[in-house]
């Protein structure tokens, strides 16, 4: 999820604030265990609201090389903890 380190409040500002802070996360746990961006192979997005899947998009994209785009599927939820936008899992091998 979007919280910001060390608690369990989200940023404010709704989707795009909450997308950097989600892959943020993913990528300060990834580097915390050897890995980088660069060896994540697969990811979920789970949205509260499909029509902010553009705007997800947008912030997910500058986490990766271009072209080199994890596979990724996505699903609308009709609740997620702490009323966040956007909840993403991924995984990453090397």
């Amino acid at each position: 999820m979007g919280n910001l380190p060390g608690s369990l409040k989200l940023p404010p500002g709704g989707i795009g604030p909450e997308s950097k802070q989600v892959m943020e996360n993913i990528k300060t746990t990834l580097e915390a265990h050897g890995h980088t961006m660069a060896n994540v192979v697969k990811c979920t997005a789970m949205l509260a609201d499909m029509s902010e899947w553009g705007a997800f998009n947008e912030v997910y994209k500058t986490y990766f090389a271009e072209g080199r785009y994890p596979a990724r599927s996505a699903f609308g939820a009709t609740a997620l903890a702490f009323n966040a936008r956007i909840e993403v899992e991924c995984i990453a091998a090397k």
